[in-house]
């Protein structure tokens, strides 16, 4: 029986590379997001070579979430890697001009509903010991930068969140990992801007960033090592991509 992977998020991006990557090695899949027409492009893209359950579901919605987890067909149940790829960044406005809504959908997305995955899907790992929670952190987790505000604190919870997830599961073989990308190219920017072409292109102008393929490759690199083996973080930026130093105003 081939084994199980469930992507949140699964209709571009870091998701639909990973469903790809998954499928070429004989991976089940088990595909949601919010826009219900891609993903049954990308069912119908993947079915043929492999098995796949995929359904629209807005991760944010509590009940929807262990209601859709309660009702996988029993060939999709036991999954054995969850891949909490969903999230968005909205915004790079400084903390006293932001959309208090903006934060709101972020904390509810990247905070909340890789909390309602990750908690209706446990506790069958734990019951089965094996099993593997995949987080899609960011680099912005550990490195502030003007405009990162709730985005990069929602980031930090998911690093810290997972550590935690470790210590909890002591004693089972169900594994822990948070990927956290930097600079990357996919939809993120153009989320970011609310749809503005121009201004998320400028995001990757003169840059050599990282793809989506790029991250979808680590993260089944670490769902696939030996059973002993416990990645707890990779942290992943682009050659062009590195650290400043400290900032420091001066006054005139």
């Amino acid at each position: 029986m081939s084994q199980i992977a469930f992507i949140t998020g699964a209709t571009s991006g870091f998701g639909a590379a990973c469903a790809r990557v998954f499928a070429a090695h004989g991976w089940s899949l088990v595909l949601c997001g919010r826009r219900l027409e891609r993903l049954e492009t990308l069912r119908i893209e993947l079915a043929g070579a492999v098995s796949v359950h995929a359904f629209a579901l807005d991760i944010r919605d509590e009940l929807a979430v262990n209601t859709a987890i309660a009702a996988l067909p029993s060939a999709f149940a036991e999954v054995d890697v969850l891949v909490n790829n969903a999230g968005l960044a909205l915004g790079l406005e400084p903390a006293q001009r932001c959309d208090m809504e903006d934060w709101q959908r972020m904390i509810d997305t990247n905070i909340k509903g890789l909390l309602y995955c990750t908690r209706a899907l446990l506790p069958g790992m734990v019951s089965r010991n094996r099993g593997h929670i995949v987080n899609v952190g960011s680099v912005a987790g550990s490195y502030p930068y003007p405009g990162g505000n709730v985005y990069g604190a929602t980031k930090a919870f998911v690093q810290q969140f997972s550590l935690n997830l470790r210590a909890d599961l002591l004693g089972t073989r169900v594994r822990v990992t948070n990927v956290e990308p930097g600079l990357a190219e996919s939809e993120f920017s153009l989320v970011r801007y609310k749809g503005d072409d121009d201004k998320a292109a400028r995001t990757y102008e003169g840059t050599e960033p990282l793809r989506p393929d790029d991250i979808a490759d680590i993260v089944y690199w670490a769902a696939t090592r030996p059973g002993h083996v416990n990645l707890n973080r990779i942290e992943v930026m682009p050659v062009c991509q590195a650290f400043s130093p400290f900032a420091i105003h001066r006054e005139a």
